[in-house]
């Protein structure tokens, strides 16, 4: 027993990250989720009405995902189980589901929080939909991505997700004047480096705390530290960005759309800010190709070319020369004119083609290389457009059991407003020419 006290007075003697010895206490000390723990937010209803029911906790890191969980089994009086998706298997889930019905037995609920939830597999989430719904299990799952691509439709049938939103610099301001308190002594920053600091934060507590730490630990004695020798102490931490998660993702959706709402200044901004997250050049220029034929297509056929020609000469110059090009790129697409109409015009085709099958197209424009095919009236009457006035037949080349359709609408905006006469113009012959009797058919 002596020993176990020893144990526990060494342990409280030993160093503990600033942001552990900062975790609040009370939900009431939470800060940046008002939306959440404030007087009319979500979660302080359900503690009001003394039902909590399982939870997911949507948001990025340091947020206060874990601390709020662990506050709340204290506030319901709840056990509290942790446990982490990363380390835990099927056995581990099996002995804490059985713990959970033992306590149950005994009157006592079991808020089980698991970290990183979206790591288990599908199986692995399923195993909690019968402890959740006998209610021996409350879950709390913590994830960084969007749970709607991550986790199981019946899981998160059963769980309400509740968003955490990154800190604001009001927020993570008080976390440093708090920091500040504790440690007994200001941060020695000037104005300049601690505005930069909570921008290099990025919405994370748990990071700007241990930026303080860094600082206090690297600066000399009465030195006040400006921006310059702030980012030399602290290397400047990298951005949140996982380019295979929702942050990549939702990075390149914003860059589409600003190039798609023709703002270059905001397509600019979007593309630096994937190539300082480390995104692959080429990965933006096969983007910036897809724009040019999707958003602008026939409105600017120069835009694809453009597009191309970027991304051969990143091929051909590398980092850093070549990403010049595909910025230059990013605004040509931004401030072209811009259609859709080819983008719809495949999209109906395609549909077109699934709905009705393999329909023959009509005899008249099909070739007769044999007598048999000739005998069955393969391209009888046919007319070859070059020899016709105006090198314009209007026949009509579609399947007879499906008549004509429209499926191209060109804009009047850029060159399609040519092709948009263009195609009047031969609208209004073959009318006249059908008229006439003399469509070929």
């Amino acid at each position: 027993m002596t020993d176990l006290f020893a144990a526990a007075g060494l342990e409280k003697q030993a160093p503990h990250p600033l942001a552990d010895r900062l975790r609040p206490k009370s939900l009431a000390e939470v800060m940046g989720q008002d939306h959440l723990l404030g007087p009319d937010g979500a979660l302080t209803r359900r503690i009001a009405s003394g039902a909590l029911g399982s939870l997911i906790f949507w948001g990025p890191p340091g947020t206060g995902k874990t601390t709020v969980a662990r506050l709340l089994a204290h506030e319901t009086n709840f056990a509290f189980v942790q446990i982490s998706a990363i380390f835990s298997g099927v056995n581990d889930l099996k002995k804490i589901f059985e713990e959970a019905r033992g306590r149950r037995a005994t009157g006592r609920g079991t808020l089980l929080f698991v970290d990183e939830v979206h790591r288990f597999n599908r199986a692995q989430q399923d195993s909690f939909l019968p402890v959740m719904e006998d209610g021996s299990v409350t879950l709390i799952g913590a994830t960084t991505e969007n749970p709607s691509f991550e986790l199981n439709a019946a899981l998160l049938s059963r769980a309400s997700v509740l968003i955490f939103k990154p800190l604001d610099e009001a927020a993570i301001e008080k976390m440093l004047a708090r920091a500040e308190a504790v440690e007994g002594k200001p941060l020695p920053l000037d104005e300049g480096a601690r505005s930069a600091l909570i921008r290099m934060a990025d919405g994370d507590g748990r990071a700007a705390l241990t930026l303080a730490e860094e600082i206090w630990r690297a600066a000399a004695p009465g030195e006040i530290c400006d921006s310059a020798v702030l980012a030399s102490i602290v290397q400047r931490r990298a951005p949140i960005y996982d380019k295979a998660q929702e942050g990549h993702y939702n990075l390149i959706s914003a860059l589409h759309k600003s190039v798609r709402g023709s703002d270059p200044d905001a397509a600019l901004y979007y593309f630096a800010r994937m190539l300082d997250a480390g995104e692959d050049p080429l990965f933006l220029a096969r983007r910036i190709v897809r724009m040019a034929v999707e958003d602008i297509g026939l409105a600017d056929p120069q835009a694809l070319v453009v597009a191309n020609a970027a991304k051969d000469a990143y091929d051909f110059l590398g980092s850093p020369e070549g990403e010049l090009a595909i910025a230059n790129a990013v605004i040509y697409v931004a401030t072209a004119p811009k259609s859709n109409a080819a983008y719809v015009a495949f999209k109906s085709a395609t549909r077109l083609a699934k709905e009705h099958g393999s329909l023959p197209p009509p005899k008249i424009i099909l070739n007769a290389p044999t007598k048999l095919m000739k005998s069955e009236g393969y391209g009888q009457g046919y007319a070859y457009d070059h020899d016709q006035p105006d090198a314009f037949s209007g026949q009509d080349y579609w399947p007879d059991a499906l008549g004509r359709k429209k499926l191209y609408e060109p804009t009047s905006r850029g060159f399609e407003r040519d092709l948009r006469e263009r195609l009047a113009y031969w609208a209004k012959l073959r009318k006249a020419r059908k008229e006439s009797g003399g469509e070929g058919r």
